[in-house]
């Protein structure tokens, strides 16, 4: 194999290991970034707090990480919502080539506007943007309000930083896998020692 190969093989492996690594978040701590998110995403977005509301929906993901060199892979772990409570835990992946370096982050927000978009989703075993359904992104300019009612697409995403929604991105091709979260709910704590029994009292000596 060239050395060129192996420098590629050498990328992509090096990639996903890092990115992967990075995102093993457990159920207690991706509740708290959830929150967190969704609290900057109605900060920063003008009408997203009624647009959720009317949503039967939405997957918050809070940091989707990219990485690489020559092969980019970007990952992270996120919640869907439903009625205003975690119904599961999903991770994203995607992968892209091309000349890229270094590491970026993001946030993301698909929420699902109808049963039907949201049920076809939760039953599949990896829903892929672009193949399984389209993602319609919305762009606001500045001091904009999201407007429902002219919002018809079935699913709708939004990709933001701390400086808010993010432009000239996609979703295409990114993966959605539900995920088992049920073993790390809370911090496992370190078993109590068994206290010693008590020694047998000693008869007393007859007088």
């Amino acid at each position: 194999m060239r050395k060129s190969n192996l420098l590629l093989v050498a990328s992509v492996v090096g990639t996903l290991l890092i990115s992967g690594a990075a995102m093993a978040w457990s159920a207690n701590k991706i509740d708290r970034e959830v929150a967190e998110t969704t609290k900057v995403f109605k900060d920063e977005v003008n009408g997203s707090e009624v647009f959720l509301k009317e949503a039967v929906g939405y997957l918050v993901f809070p940091r989707v990480i990219k990485v690489g060199f020559v092969f980019g892979a970007e990952t992270g772990e996120g919640s869907l919502i439903v009625a205003g409570e975690t119904a599961d835990y999903y991770r994203t992946t995607a992968g892209s080539w091309g000349l890229q370096a270094g590491a970026q982050a993001k946030s993301v927000v698909i929420a699902f506007m109808t049963q039907d978009a949201l049920d076809k989703f939760r039953s599949s075993t990896g829903w892929k943007a672009g193949v399984d359904g389209s993602v319609a992104l919305i762009d606001l300019g500045a001091g904009k309000t999201i407007d429902s009612q002219n919002l018809t697409d079935p699913v709708i995403g939004f990709i933001f930083g701390s400086k808010g929604l993010m432009y000239n991105l996609t979703l295409e091709g990114s993966k959605f896998t539900k995920i088992d979260k049920s073993e790390s709910e809370s911090e496992s704590e370190p078993e109590s020692e068994p206290e010693p029994e008590p020694e047998p009292e000693s008869e007393s000596e007859s007088e």
